[in-house]
């Protein structure tokens, strides 16, 4: 049936067949590469996010850096070495009595929220550090927020580019953007997953997201780790806007009004947020 090979004819049924084979064999070969392609595109996304996130890390601050179980008294002091990723850290494994499972479904009733200085801070959810929040639902999928602070930071952005229905993302890779008033801002994702729809500030909650395999919420901020947490956090804040000269009182009392640039004209806002949202 091919050139060179006995019985073969230069006749049109010999052409038609040829050329089918010729057209099944290079879609098949044009599939495969393309499958390739991708999976070396991803692999190096993933490595560039990996690269990038454990350099940014490093260039943190000790405080920055702090332990959780600091925050519980389980230690007085101690910096974290592992990225935060405390799904592999031995010293948090032993720590922990009981490991959170990997399919924590949240109640629907449940509403308790706990105020910290002004900040609502509902307990029905996980946080990462760079201020995002993340909140299993019961169809397997998670919605993913900023939390009070970091949308006091960011409050109506002007600018907010979220990722496509389908695209991946990698716990501490690149989240979204955000910008606003000439400042921009990187969010860090607090899960890594596929992207299955897209919100903003009016509704919420940013992304929600189907978890990769296997994911597990170890990682994340949770119970009483909160409170402490975020009293650190108000301290950095106030530390950072003294450094500018503008004063550590944020607002009467101390309690964060909901537009903090707005509040504070002479600060430098992009340092600002780039401490707060981990970005050296």
């Amino acid at each position: 049936m091919f050139p060179g090979i006995y019985g073969f004819h230069w006749s049109p049924g010999f052409l038609i067949f040829l050329g089918v084979f010729y057209s099944v064999l290079m879609v098949i070969g044009v599939t495969v590469g393309l499958a390739v392609w991708r999976a070396v595109k991803a692999f190096r996304s993933d490595l560039q996010e990996t690269i990038r996130w454990k350099s940014d890390f490093q260039e943190l601050s000790p405080q920055d850096r702090t332990c959780r179980h600091v925050w519980t008294g389980e230690f007085k002091q101690r910096v974290c070495e592992n990225q935060f990723e405390c799904w592999d850290c031995a010293e948090h494994a032993r720590l922990t009595a009981k490991a959170l499972p990997s399919d924590i479904r949240v109640e629907e009733n449940f509403q308790a929220t706990e105020d910290v200085f002004g900040l609502e801070v509902p307990l029905d959810r996980f946080y990462h550090r760079g201020h995002t929040w993340v909140k299993p639902e019961n169809d397997g999928t998670v919605h993913v927020g900023l939390d009070d602070l970091g949308a006091r930071m960011m409050p109506d952005p002007e600018v907010l580019d979220l990722p496509p229905v389908g695209a991946k993302l990698k716990v501490n890779g690149i989240g979204w953007f955000m910008k606003k008033s000439g400042v921009a801002i990187r969010v860090l994702a607090p899960i890594s997953g596929e992207v299955v729809a897209a919100g903003g500030p009016e509704q919420g909650w940013f992304l929600k997201v189907k978890p990769e395999a296997g994911f597990n919420l170890r990682s994340l901020l949770h119970g009483n780790e909160l409170r402490p947490w975020f009293l650190r956090e108000l301290d950095r804040l106030q530390s950072a806007l003294a450094v500018e000269g503008v004063g550590v009182s944020l607002a009467d009392g101390g309690v964060p009004v909901r537009d903090l640039g707005a509040t504070h004209p002479k600060a430098d806002w992009q340092l600002v947020c780039d401490a707060l949202f981990l970005r050296p």
